[in-house]
């Protein structure tokens, strides 16, 4: 008997992330899915008259690739791929890794051949401008374990999750973006942090479930030069599967000038990728009210209620302030009380503090306001696995 959660989330993505119609072909790439999923979501794609071609894929077999590659193996894969990417009008992608730290272990030089021949012309530059693409995980046990709840719990979470009134969002979203496209300079300041940067001139761009499942967020980007100060995140981050923490970054007119963490060996070699990979391509304030707390999973912890993230790396053509580059890393900080707090200001107005935004237009983005409650949920009491959680008295750097 099929889950009818399955189906309904199949319906969500072709009818309304993806919007398919006869005129459309979709790819599909499935890591590690079970085959009666995308089962499900083949028939659905379909039954709106679209064209499906599949990609079914394994995240080890992905690995041996790296591990065994020369340049020209990403040259080969990037140009075949390419090809089948240009075929599509559509993407959506099931991504349910078995072990999130897969390629913890590749050489920073092996990653980086992946990302230039790969993952920037067929995702970056194909898929991401020239499709209407959706990507989304898959709740395996791993996936639940990272979250620190049981697979049945964690399953029901992620199918209330991903399959929310995203069009409800959407409307309340608009304010935002109103309010972010008249923004000239911007200050975030909390625990560890005092950053000013301006946004003027670049549109602000709502995520309302067309691209990423989850959804709930506004992003833009900094104007290239100008992001001064420091930063602290206080969210485990995963990059092609090594876990960072206490990220550090220090940036003088725009470019990151020093960089520490957990390993900050790592990380400095993965922002000297290329010379974007130092500058920052994607600034987005986040609001899912179902989401609290992080999983270490990228599509989940930048959407968490009171966070925000900002992107070393490339940016996006539809917020395109110029900055290119084979990376793209979202650090998330959160800026609820149990994390220390915040304060987001725009144009010296405070505009959201401790998480909740406080000037009347953006009220309807509070978490009780989208789930249609009468007084704000709590937070979830407890922390993402292997960190402590925090009060915000004792608020800092783990």
């Amino acid at each position: 008997m099929r889950d009818p959660r399955v189906v309904k989330l199949a319906k969500t993505l072709v009818h309304y992330s993806t919007r398919l119609g006869p005129q459309d072909t979709c790819l599909i790439e499935a890591f590690d899915i079970p085959a009666d999923v995308v089962e499900v979501l083949v028939e659905e794609v379909a039954a709106a008259g679209a064209t499906p071609l599949v990609h079914v894929r394994s995240t080890q077999v992905t690995r041996a690739l790296l591990a065994s590659a020369r340049e020209g193996t990403w040259q080969a894969h990037g140009e075949a791929d390419l090809a089948l990417m240009k075929k599509a009008t559509a993407y959506i992608a099931l991504r349910g890794a078995l072990n999130v730290a897969e390629t913890s272990d590749i050489p920073n030089d092996r990653m980086q051949w992946y990302q230039r021949h790969y993952l920037a012309p067929v995702h970056f530059k194909q898929r991401v401008t020239k499709t209407r693409w959706c990507v989304l995980r898959w709740p395996t046990p791993s996936f639940a374990q990272q979250a620190g709840m049981s697979t049945r719990a964690f399953e029901d979470f992620y199918f209330d999750v991903c399959t929310m009134d995203y069009s409800k969002m959407a409307e309340a979203m608009r304010p935002l973006k109103a309010r972010m496209e008249r923004t000239d300079k911007v200050r975030i300041m909390g625990p560890g942090t005092d950053l000013k940067f301006s946004i003027k001139g670049i549109p602000a761009i709502m995520c309302t479930g067309d691209r990423n499942i989850p959804d709930g967020e506004v992003f833009t980007a900094p104007v290239r030069t100008s992001v001064n100060g420091i930063i602290t995140f206080n969210t485990p981050t995963l990059y092609h599967g090594s876990r960072f923490e206490n990220i550090r970054l220090e940036f003088r007119n725009g470019k990151v000038v020093g960089a520490t963490g957990s390993d900050p060996v790592r990380l400095n070699e993965i922002l000297d990728t290329d010379e974007g990979a130092r500058y920052v391509g994607e600034f987005s304030i986040a609001f899912h009210p179902l989401i609290r707390r992080p999983m270490l999973d990228i599509l989940f912890d930048e959407k968490i209620m009171g966070s925000f993230h900002f992107t070393p790396g490339n940016a996006y053509d539809e917020a395109d302030n110029g900055n290119r580059s084979a990376v793209h890393w979202d650090m998330v900080m959160m800026q609820t009380p149990e994390h220390g707090g915040g304060e987001i200001f725009f144009d010296g107005e405070c505009i959201r503090r401790n998480g909740r935004f406080i000037v009347p237009e953006l009220d309807p983005l509070n978490p009780e306001r989208l789930l249609g409650q009468a007084s704000p949920p709590k937070t979830q009491a407890f922390a993402a696995p292997g960190t402590a959680k925090k009060t915000k008295a004792g608020a800092g750097k783990r």
